[in-house]
């Protein structure tokens, strides 16, 4: 995705990023270079070629610049489907372990989950987000792990989560 135009908006002290995909907001306190007052004012913005577009370069009054590529924007923002990629790129790994420890043979997966070779290569590639996070499930599951999707309050450490499990009596799984 690229960007198509950007602007600093000292009022709200953020910037407005707007790609095909629509509108976002990255706020000056995210960023490493931090935009204030006087020589830390925002002199210019802009996409940035040299990164394709997919990122932006801001220069201060002082002289000092900086780049955010746009993925930080999109993180930030909670975009779903950046979100699914890194579902979908975390289960990727976990399923290539899971591959390489399982006693199954390759060909006996391939056969189990009724795909093509070509296809479940597909699946064990990081880079390929063609795929499902059901069909990461399947694979996982076949190679005897267990996926556990788990919600809980932003920051919350996931030890609260099993106490609070063990408390309401619902049986907590080891790991």
């Amino acid at each position: 995705m690229k960007i198509l135009r950007i602007e600093a908006n000292n009022r709200r002290k953020a910037f407005v990023i707007q790609t095909v995909k629509g509108e976002y907001s990255f706020p000056y306190p995210k960023l490493m270079l931090k935009p204030g007052r006087g020589p830390l004012r925002v002199k210019e913005v802009f996409p940035d070629p040299e990164m394709g577009n997919e990122a932006f370069t801001y220069r201060l009054e002082s002289g000092a610049e900086d780049t955010v590529h746009l993925d930080a924007v999109l993180e930030y923002n909670q975009d779903p489907d950046l979100l699914n990629e890194l579902l979908l790129y975390n289960l990727t790994l976990e399923a290539e372990e899971a591959v390489a420890e399982t006693d199954l043979s390759k060909r006996e997966l391939i056969r189990a989950l009724r795909t093509s070779p070509s296809q479940f290569y597909r699946l064990l590639d990081p880079t390929y987000y063609g795929k499902s996070v059901a069909q990461m499930v399947a694979l996982l599951r076949l190679c005897g792990k267990e996926v556990e999707v788990v919600v809980r309050e932003k920051g919350e450490s996931p030890h609260r989560n099993a106490a609070l499990r063990r408390v309401r009596g619902a049986p907590v799984k080891a790991r």
